[in-house]
């Protein structure tokens, strides 16, 4: 499949769709505190989305029965919103998609709920820093494959492992389009990075090793061995001024 290249127009949609959906994520983080529910952090999501006029794109896609992504502790991705109360030092990953106009904009980030561990923490400041150096690597001309090194490169600096099952995607109309954005190394290879491309970098990084299974419920995706896991994702647009983090809160 083809990447699409999008329109000056179709930036500017993504713009807006991407704009709703950090500030939604931003919004949600607020109410992350010991004592709420998965579920109460979904009905927030869920009702702010519509409220804006958008759809949250992950309600029932594929089959997925909720409007965002709470993903905590040993969780990777794809954590189902519902009874589960934070406690003090748990970490979560929230995962928010808005559809606004016929596009999708794509952001998360891991928060903690109170005071966490050192190891949290740093799995925090290091998962998002890969993620800002995988965008930093963004070069028109590069290489797709340039960004996973970028990422590689640091969490092998503290013996993270990189999750390879899940990796960022193109976006626009559909929430999930070509390329596929590896997080791990393949220096100079994959496509070439071009003017009208729009895609996420989301690196999800493992305090332990980096494998990884799904639950019976065909989406809670949790490490292997339990450690923790972090998250954090931008969309990226490539404009003729070069890349633009659409997704970024000033």
């Amino acid at each position: 499949m083809a990447i699409k290249i999008k329109s000056d127009r179709e930036i500017e949609l993504l713009r807006e769709s991407c704009a709703l959906a950090a500030e939604v994520l931003q919004r949600a983080g607020e109410l992350v505190k010991p004592g709420i529910t998965t579920d109460e952090i979904n009905t927030f999501v869920h009702d702010m989305t519509i409220k804006a006029g958008a759809i949250p794109s992950p309600l029932n896609y594929h089959g997925f029965p909720k409007s965002v992504c709470t993903s905590v502790n040993d969780v990777v991705c794809h954590g189902i919103p519902g009874n589960q109360v934070l406690k003090e030092g748990d970490i979560i990953n929230i995962d928010v998609t808005c559809l606004l106009n016929g596009y999708h904009g794509d952001t998360s980030r891991t928060y903690a709920v109170g005071k966490v561990s050192k190891e949290a923490r740093q799995l925090m400041d290091v998962t998002e820093k890969s993620m800002e150096d995988g965008i930093a690597a963004v070069t028109v001309g590069g290489y797709f494959g340039d960004i996973g090194e970028a990422i590689q490169e640091l969490a092998d600096e503290f013996g993270y492992g990189i999750v390879r099952e899940f990796c960022g995607h193109g976006i626009g109309r559909g929430f999930h389009e070509d390329p596929m954005v590896l997080h791990y190394r393949s220096r100079n290879r994959g496509e070439r990075i071009r003017e009208g491309m729009v895609f996420t970098v989301e690196p999800m990084l493992n305090a332990g090793k980096p494998g990884i299974f799904v639950e019976k419920d065909g989406w809670t995706v949790r490490t292997k061995d339990g450690s923790l896991s972090a998250q954090y994702e931008h969309t990226v647009a490539i404009t003729r001024n070069g890349p633009e983090v659409l997704t970024q809160i000033d």
